[in-house]
């Protein structure tokens, strides 16, 4: 493998340099969809919404005081704000928690993309160097030329090997962001119906006093 570095040439530190980030992003970002994975508490959802049903804002309150469930934070944020804006509110938050899941995800697309272009530099610089080879050996020692393209070659294969092992994982990840959208969105939804509905039971207890 050191050996393979070395003779991909000088093109082969950036892409070194890549991997390492790339590496570390996608261990990050495990590490990170571990936590939300361990942090899921259905049961303690379900009874935020039942204590919503039923209006019982303190309740709620005590249930998901240090909650670091997303889904739940998102509906505490709805909840403290519901006499101003609890739409606005609960977008707001899911914005916080989109971004929070979407980070680093520009690194890892940045690196599928730069990794084979420096793969491909690589190689052109070393197709040229092979070629003024050629004009110092002659073309009666072709071992020379055909040597030097071959290790040329070493940065293009480095280069598409990086952007194909972080090709899976980001679009795991992108994945794992887009259901989790689509669960904020399902339950703020039910929490604004069940809100309006108690906003029209309350309009029509005061009319009958």
């Amino acid at each position: 493998m050191f050996e393979f570095f070395i003779k991909g040439g000088p093109i082969m530190y950036p892409l070194l340099l890549c991997s390492i980030i790339s590496l570390t992003v996608i261990i990050e970002r495990a590490i990170f969809w571990i936590g939300v994975g361990m942090r899921r508490n259905q049961r303690l959802l379900d009874e935020v919404l039942e204590s919503c049903r039923k209006g019982d804002w303190e309740n709620i309150r005590v249930k998901a005081a240090g909650s670091k469930n997303y889904v739940i934070r998102v509906l505490i944020s709805g909840i403290l704000h519901r006499e101003y804006s609890l739409s606005k509110a609960m977008e707001s938050s899911a914005a916080d928690e989109m971004s929070r899941m979407g980070r680093f995800m520009g690194v890892l697309d940045t690196m599928i993309t730069v990794a084979p272009l420096l793969g491909i530099l690589g190689t052109v610089l070393g197709i040229i160097e092979s070629f003024s080879m050629l004009d110092t050996f002659g073309v009666e020692n072709p071992q020379a030329v055909t040597g030097g393209i071959a290790e040329a070659l070493i940065t293009t294969a480095a280069g598409l090997i990086i952007s194909i092992a972080t090709v899976f994982p980001y679009n795991y990840y992108n994945s794992l962001i887009d259901r989790a959208a689509k669960t904020i969105e399902k339950y703020a939804t039910s929490f604004e119906i069940v809100y309006e509905r108690l906003v029209v039971a309350d309009d029509k207890k005061d009319q009958v006093k």
